[in-house]
């Protein structure tokens, strides 16, 4: 492998320029990522447990709903297509975008249905940065009513028209499944690019004409059973196998740390190094800010190579914010600009 070729700092920032001209349709599974805040007040007499004196909770868009979260803060125009419960966490998911005038009438309200929440407790003393320590999940119990199925396919299908690309988030909830993508792709064959980020059945998108996919390591050692560890040779075997599988133009596996390495056919692998620190602060929805770059930069016309490297800077970004975080149009313009002059994130040289 080698790293990445020298791509054009002034083409990638006439490319985020070009951000607010790009319409995409998101269709992927909503999950309101809940944070609960309290300081440490004692701990209890009752077990050896910490009380914490709650101080604020906030509830932000995870999942699907954070990749449309990161595209709106980038300044592109989003038509998400989701389904949510008629729950507090749904209606909360769906006023929020309304305050921030991103469409909403392609979110299906789901009786009966529970929106997936994560609810993360972070506690510290005053003065002193909190930690998370717990985090509750609350899953659907029961699939997603076909009926809402049906409604999905029918508004991603009536807002495909117009759109610059395509981006798939699929955490396994039921909105974004392969089998609702064939119905929106139809017996023709996509226009525009189309991005998919598949947690648990990466391999069950083949033959669906996709154009990249954006799987982290453990993702791809998940869908073929196997250990990658420091093995290079295996990650780029297993990066073939997908590709070829699936069919892409492309893929981008995400390392953590490690940054990013680009699988282009007919191309040798490019690493990209992680951009600025190393030591991450949280990385809640990393993975979402990535695809969401990804994409936009796709639809903006970027080659694979340009669309990872500013989706690299976008992840080493949001990685440094604390929860569920975006980047914005103009924090990536900043990176790039800082690439130019040889100073890093971190502002050093």
């Amino acid at each position: 492998m080698t790293e990445g070729r020298a791509v054009d700092l002034a083409r990638l920032a006439d490319l985020v320029d070009l951000f607010p001209r790009q319409t995409i349709l998101v269709l992927g599974d909503f999950v309101a990522d809940e944070f609960v805040f309290g300081e440490i007040s004692r701990v209890s007499r009752e077990a050896p447990v910490l009380i914490l004196r709650h101080r604020e909770t906030q509830l932000l868009p995870g999942g699907g709903a954070n990749a449309a979260n990161n595209l709106a803060d980038l300044g592109a125009k989003v038509r998400p297509v989701a389904a949510v419960g008629d729950d507090a966490a749904g209606g909360a998911l769906v006023a929020y975008f309304r305050a921030k005038h991103v469409p909403t009438s392609g979110l299906v309200r789901a009786s009966g249905w529970q929106t997936p929440a994560k609810t993360r407790f972070l506690a510290g003393w005053p003065h002193t940065t909190r930690q998370q320590v717990l985090r509750m999940d609350r899953e659907p119990e029961q699939a997603l009513p076909d009926q809402a199925v049906k409604s999905l396919v029918r508004k991603a299908r009536e807002r495909l028209n117009g759109a610059s690309a395509v981006l798939v988030s699929d955490y396994g909830y039921g909105s974004a499944t392969p089998a609702a993508l064939q119905a929106v792709r139809g017996r023709g064959r996509w226009r525009v690019p189309v991005a998919l980020d598949s947690r648990y059945r990466l391999q069950e998108y083949a033959g669906l004409g996709l154009t990249t996919a954006t799987p982290n390591e453990a993702e791809l050692e998940a869908a073929y059973h196997e250990r990658i560890g420091t093995d290079m040779g295996r990650l780029q075997h297993l990066a073939q196998q997908i590709t070829s599988r699936l069919g892409l133009g492309a893929l981008v596996v995400t390392r953590g740390r490690d940054g990013m390495v680009v699988f282009e056919r007919g191309s040798a692998p490019q690493t990209l190094p992680i951009f600025g620190s190393d030591q991450a602060l949280d990385v809640t929805g990393a993975g979402d800010t990535v695809i969401a770059v990804l994409t936009l930069g796709l639809a903006a016309g970027a080659t694979i190579l340009e669309a990872a490297q500013l989706a690299n800077y976008a992840g080493g970004i949001v990685v440094m914010k604390r929860g569920t975080a975006t980047v914005t149009r103009a924090e990536l313009a900043s990176a790039i600009r800082g690439e130019a002059t040889g100073v890093t994130a971190a502002g050093s040289v």
